[in-house]
């Protein structure tokens, strides 16, 4: 059999580590989930807030949307060097991106009313993956949960993964959840 360690004994008993005797009383979980446009990571919310928060009354829940920065000036075009780009259209790129988060956190956390559970949104800007290592670590996460494209090996090898990342470098706990027609086949 294999043994469990003392914070995810913890976290499956319902109390977090450092509560009850001889911890912080009050101690509050916090559920930090990443969400983007997919309908994964709606699904990976979705069944955070119905499995995890909804067993630990209390948690607080936090929506994380990595926003690209719209900060290039300059790109390459094939034959003529460097193309340079007007200040105007970053600001429509930068608009575009800020109205793009705006959709994902409000369909987010309408989600979570829905499921009557209140949570606060942060939108965090950069490269999605160090963007909400950053977040979490910042926040104090005591859990993070990510939906999964479900891309295969040889996507995943080119494309990169924001899940691999974020379970190697994230500083909490990493709970990914597969898409709902992937999750009960092998």
């Amino acid at each position: 059999m294999e043994e469990m360690s003392a914070e995810a004994a913890a976290m499956a008993s319902g109390m977090l580590p450092g509560a009850g005797a001889g911890g912080a009383e009050g101690t509050t979980m916090k559920v930090v989930v990443a969400v983007d446009a997919s309908e994964e990571s709606l699904h990976g919310l979705s069944w955070a807030l119905d499995n995890v928060v909804r067993h630990h009354p209390g948690a607080s829940v936090v929506v994380v949307h990595a926003q690209h920065r719209a900060d290039h000036f300059a790109y390459p075009v094939a034959g003529h060097g460097l193309q340079y780009v007007p200040p105007t259209a970053v600001d429509s790129v930068r608009r575009t991106h800020e109205d793009n988060s705006r959709r994902v956190v409000s369909v987010a956390l309408d989600v979570c009313r829905q499921k009557q559970a209140s949570a606060t949104a942060v939108v965090v800007e950069g490269d999605a993956k160090e963007a909400i290592c950053r977040a979490v670590e910042d926040m104090h996460a005591d859990l993070l949960v990510l939906g999964s494209r479900g891309l295969g090996k040889i996507k995943r090898a080119f494309l990169g993964s924001v899940s691999d990342y974020l379970v190697h470098h994230a500083s909490c706990p990493v709970l990914i959840v597969k898409p709902p027609n992937k999750a009960h086949h092998k």
